[in-house]
């Protein structure tokens, strides 16, 4: 399929005049009957392998359960929210990457500043889903980790690297369909294995399940619960690869419409990761080839779903799900190789660095951010961290830093490159300060409830919703701020160093909210197979 959407891509380039940054949303459009059927490209991108393997490992883990699980239903609500705010506004402006509104507000200056922690985010994605297929690899296939990671990120790399977007639209039908029929038909089997056991034996058996796999959320522990619950549900809403096919769709409406089916869509594909989780929570494993201790002892609860399939399921369908995790992290990692190269290539290089840039030259230039950002996260997989640590981290600056400009950028008319920059250096700084335990760094500012737990100091309490909350608030105010003492001459003109309150400025922006051609705007808005 990655061979075909090259071939495919090779043709269109020679028969289409459109810029290769605007195929990121033409050839959905010229595509879009054939993903009507389940507007495939969507799910296929949420569901990925730190989307799977993460929801079962929660419910697994004994100190969580399923309580803990919140991919599901924080997914479900993540699209239903970019259908109420975001697809509309976001479509109907022709924008053709999430960076655009900010460049169109701000300048140049800032959206290069906002590239920076979605830039980030991506790479951790990346790091994830190449994380959670190298684990499965490993126990099913007996490949070394490392092995398995290097296969999967070069067939990825490669397909997209040629490919572009029709890689990934070719490519996703096939997936989704995959891992929906094989997860569901994996369930069964598992359910009626003898190894599966009641919750209350599972406790005997395994020795540290003493928790029922249902959970249960302490109040000292409501604190991160309602952090990591919201870094999923609207950080996710920061994802150029959400972007990506919301701008992709025919209209407005047709933008909408797909996000809502999604939200239905990823939660029933998810049903199964968490049925899995709960398989392993009641499994005797010592009536398993795996025998004792159970996985959580060894230290291999990241794992947990492989371990189900190759150990408690049959054979052929372990085969099965292996294909369905190997076919959700390649229906991730090529949309988050094309996402992030689309930012930088549309509006940083083509925007600042080279404006005058080739047709030709700009393909390449996508190219090859796609090859370095597949490198970067496939250097960050190595570390076998948890897939579940690594899934929520790949949307904790998303959701600290960009989210609250993202919203405001949309939907507020006088917020200004003096709030927004003011917001910016605020969470960013708030949030280093706090630390981060997956990546090593100790915090520096303590919050109520913290803990020390093996050496290492975790915050219980929900700082990263306060440093939303803080970059929301600074971001209105300042902006408010500004715009009442240049608007009302409370200081001079001279002091407006961002050229803000520039009158022909201003006037420019509101005739030409956008600034492109209209040879670039028909092809855009041609929705023609």
């Amino acid at each position: 399929m990655g061979l075909n959407a090259t071939r495919a891509a090779r043709t269109n380039n020679r028969s289409a005049s459109a810029q290769p940054l605007q195929e990121a949303a033409d050839v959905k459009r010229r595509r879009r009957r054939t993903h009507r059927l389940f507007n495939v490209e969507l799910r296929a991108t949420w569901v990925g392998g730190g989307y799977i393997m993460g929801t079962a490992e929660a419910v697994y883990s004994p100190s969580q359960g399923v309580v803990w699980a919140f991919g599901p239903v924080a997914y479900l609500l993540n699209f239903v929210l970019g259908g109420l705010f975001l697809a509309k506004p976001m479509r109907s402006k022709c924008y053709v990457t999430m960076l655009d509104p900010f460049q169109h507000r701000y300048g140049q200056m800032f959206t290069t500043a906002i590239l920076i922690p979605a830039l980030i985010s991506d790479i951790l994605w990346v790091a994830t889903i190449l994380a959670a297929l190298g684990g499965t690899m490993s126990i099913i296939l007996e490949l070394p980790f490392i092995i398995s990671i290097l296969i999967s990120a070069a067939v990825s790399i490669v397909y997209t690297f040629l490919g572009g977007l029709y890689a990934v639209a070719y490519t996703d039908i096939i997936q989704l369909i995959f891992i929906f029929v094989s997860l569901w038909l994996c369930i069964p089997f598992i359910i009626t294995s003898p190894a599966v056991i009641g919750a209350s034996q599972a406790a005997h058996f395994n020795q540290s399940h003493v928790h029922s796999w249902v959970g249960v959320v302490r109040l000292e522990d409501a604190g991160i619960w309602t952090d990591n619950f919201l870094i999923l549900t609207i950080g996710g809403l920061a994802y150029q690869s959400l972007h990506q096919r919301i701008l992709a769709a025919a209209s407005s409406a047709k933008a909408q419409i797909t996000c809502f089916a999604a939200a239905g869509l990823t939660f029933i594909i998810g049903i199964p990761s968490v049925v899995i989780g709960a398989v392993a929570a009641s499994a005797d494993w010592n009536q398993t080839e795996y025998g004792l201790p159970p996985p959580y002892e060894r230290g291999e609860a990241g794992i947990v779903l492989p371990l189900v399939l190759s150990y408690i399921a049959p054979t052929w369908v372990s085969v099965l799900g292996i294909g369905s995790i190997a076919a959700a992290v390649m229906s991730s990692m090529d949309s988050v190789l094309l996402s992030s190269a689309s930012m930088f290539t549309q509006n940083i290089y083509k925007t600042t660095l080279r404006k005058q840039a080739s047709e030709r030259e700009l393909q390449w230039v996508l190219r090859v951010s796609v090859l370095l950002v597949g490198v970067a996260g496939t250097s960050l997989a190595f570390n076998k961290s948890s897939v579940l640590a690594l899934w929520l981290l790949a949307s904790d600056l998303l959701y600290c830093i960009v989210s609250p400009q993202l919203f405001c950028v949309v939907h507020l008319g006088f917020v200004n490159c003096y709030g927004a920059t003011s917001a910016y250096i605020a969470a960013l700084l708030l949030r280093v300060l706090s630390g981060e335990p997956a990546l090593g760094i100790p915090p520096v500012l303590l919050y109520p409830g913290w803990r020390e737990e093996k050496g290492v100091i975790n915050q219980y309490f929900p700082y990263r919703t306060l440093i939303t909350l803080i970059s929301l608030v600074t971001l209105v105010l300042v902006s408010w701020l500004a715009q009442l003492a240049f608007t009302q001459q409370l200081v001079p003109q001279s002091w407006d160093i961002l050229g803000v309150f520039d009158k022909k400025k201003e006037t420019a922006q509101e005739e030409i909210p956008m600034q492109i051609s209209n040879e670039d705007k028909n092809s855009i808005h041609s929705t023609a197979l």
